[in-house]
């Protein structure tokens, strides 16, 4: 089956698509997106998405270009229009076409693209063993809470990660922990679950705040605060978090072992829960 998208107001196949070279977020990276699991052909919190992608709109000045009813209708066309049950939807809105000029167009139309892909399912191994992170600097901007297409300073981190043989990085800025190049970091100490607190440094994850409304539903303890990199290095359990890749354990950090070097009890504890949250959303089976 051909892939189908959305590009301004048309459906369309993925390899029929296209936009100006004088689109601003091709020039610039001067637009914001989304990505919204779905799971048995559902949006796993689309309220969220939408309101987070509000948020990135306003943040860049740019207007928003539907109602949220409207994002929902185009939103679940784009998913009956691809064939998987469980798929990743790419949701993407730019400034537009202009002549370049770094200052804000006062007639361009906003580029609207939404796309869905297959969702890759969570290998066994990475559930049963963990993956692997090193650490970094984070030495991107200071605007990480928009949810730009600028994304130039996570790809490198993440390919710095990838060249390492590791799943992720794990940032620090001024010795506390912030993030991850695409995920939200979770530690747990004493069986304390610890999340760094929003801000303008880390991305306000939907994943992230779905960890935190599951850990108070499951009764597990937890703390939203700054949490130092010592804390980090000497967690029990660390967590990497994300859209795409749910929550996942981090069992080694820069080649050391985080606690036991396997999934610890309280990761197990949220894994469970979430695949429970999941089939209660979507009414079919848990992607597993």
């Amino acid at each position: 089956m051909a892939q189908i998208v959305h590009l301004n107001g048309s459906f369309l196949p993925l390899e029929e698509a296209r936009v100006p070279v004088l689109d601003r977020g091709f020039i610039f990276g001067d637009g914001v997106y989304e990505v919204i699991p779905v799971y048995g052909r559902q949006p796993f919190y689309l309220e969220a998405h939408l309101a987070r992608l509000g948020r990135s709109l306003a943040a860049i000045r740019l207007a928003n270009p539907h109602t949220d009813a409207e994002w929902g209708a185009l939103v679940r066309e784009t998913i009956a229009r691809n064939g998987p049950d469980h798929q990743a939807l790419y949701l993407q809105v730019t400034r537009g076409a202009a002549p370049r000029d770094h200052t804000f167009p006062k007639d361009a139309t906003p580029t609207v693209f939404l796309m869905a892909s297959p969702l890759k399912p969570i290998p066994p191994e990475q559930l049963e063993h963990g993956v692997a992170a090193v650490s970094f600097a984070d030495n991107r901007w200071l605007r990480c809470d928009i949810k730009s297409t600028s994304l130039l300073g996570n790809v490198l981190l993440r390919q710095a990660a990838a060249e390492a043989g590791a799943a992720e990085c794990v940032l620090f800025r001024d010795g506390r922990l912030t993030e991850g190049s695409a995920s939200n970091i979770f530690v747990v100490r004493s069986g304390v679950l610890l999340a760094p607190p929003k801000s303008n440094l880390i991305l306000p994850g939907i994943t992230y705040d779905v960890t935190l409304e599951l850990a108070a539903r499951g009764g597990i303890p937890t703390e939203v605060r700054e949490v130092s990199e010592g804390e980090t290095r000497g967690a029990d359990e660390l967590w990497l978090s994300s859209s795409t890749r749910e929550v996942l354990p981090i069992t080694q950090l820069d080649d050391k072992p985080v606690g036991t070097g396997r999934p610890g009890p309280v990761f197990r504890r949220v894994h469970a829960l979430f695949q429970a949250r999941k089939r209660e959303l979507s009414g079919s089976a848990a992607h597993a």
